[in-house]
C-alpha cells in the first residue's frame, strides 16, 4: 500500500482516484472545486478543497511524506506547472504530471516533474495500433520499438503447441501469458495447445510481432 497525493479531480483525476482505490492505496485528493472534491469522497482516504498553487497550502499537506504526488490538472496548464514546481521545491519525492501537448511535457520535465503522463498521445497510439488488426486486443508501448500485445490466436495456430509454434526462435517474440475465459495464466509450458478460445500476451519488437501474427 502506498500513500498518494492526487491534485486535480477532473475526469482524468477522478478515474485515477477510482483505480487507486481498487488497488487499495491511500489517497489524499485535492481540488479547488468543491463539487469535484465531493465526487471522489467515496474513493479516497481524505479530500481537501484548496489552491495547489499556494505554497502555504501545499506545505501544510506534508508533500514529502507521500510516496508519489500526481498532478492531474488538465484545464489550466499554468496552475499545473506552478503546482509541479512547488511540489518539488517542498520536498516531494516523486512527481507525476499530466501534459496535453508535447510542449507542456517538456516544460513539466524541466520544472520538477519526474515523469509526465500524456493521455491523448498514449491513447492515440493505442487506438491506432488497436484498429490495425482484429487480432490485437490490447497494447502497451514500452519504448520506441518494443511493446506488449494481447492478440487472439490466428486460425492456422489452432491445435498447435507453444513448442511447435516456437515463435521466440523464429521471430524473437516472447509469450508472457495465455488468457482463456478471462483468466490470465502466466505459467507457460511448451505443451500448451492453442485454440480460438485463447489469446496470447506477448512481448517483442513491434515489427517482429506484426510479422509473427501477420498484422498489417
Amino acid at each position: 500500500m502506498k500513500s498518494i497525493l492526487l491534485i486535480g479531480l477532473g475526469r482524468f483525476g477522478r478515474h485515477i482516484a477510482m483505480k487507486l482505490n481498487d488497488l487499495n492505496h491511500q489517497v489524499m485528493a485535492v481540488d479547488s472545486n468543491e463539487e469535484r472534491v465531493n465526487a471522489v469522497l467515496g474513493y479516497v482516504t481524505s479530500a481537501l478543497i484548496g489552491d495547489s498553487t499556494s505554497e502555504e497550502f501545499l506545505s501544510s499537506l506534508g508533500v514529502g511524506n507521500f510516496d508519489a504526488c500526481i498532478v492531474a490538472i488538465g484545464d489550466d496548464f499554468q496552475s499545473s506547472l506552478e503546482t509541479t514546481s512547488l511540489l518539488k521545491e517542498l520536498g516531494a519525492g516523486k512527481v507525476i504530471a499530466r501534459a496535453s501537448t508535447g510542449v507542456q511535457e517538456k516544460f513539466l520535465l524541466r520544472n520538477g516533474a519526474d515523469e509526465v503522463v500524456y493521455p491523448e498521445k498514449q491513447l492515440a497510439a493505442w487506438t491506432a495500433i488497436r484498429c490495425t488488426s482484429e487480432h490485437i486486443l490490447d497494447y502497451i508501448e514500452l519504448d520506441a520499438t518494443h511493446s506488449i500485445f494481447e492478440l487472439s490466436i490466428p486460425e492456422e495456430w489452432n491445435g498447435k503447441t507453444i513448442l511447435q509454434l516456437d515463435i521466440r526462435k523464429k521471430y524473437g517474440v516472447n509469450i508472457l501469458g495465455v488468457r482463456e475465459n478471462g483468466v490470465l495464466n502466466m505459467n507457460i509450458t511448451p505443451d500448451m495447445t492453442m485454440n480460438k478460445g485463447k489469446s496470447l500476451l506477448v512481448l517483442g519488437n513491434e515489427r517482429s510481432v506484426q510479422k509473427c501474427f501477420r498484422i498489417g
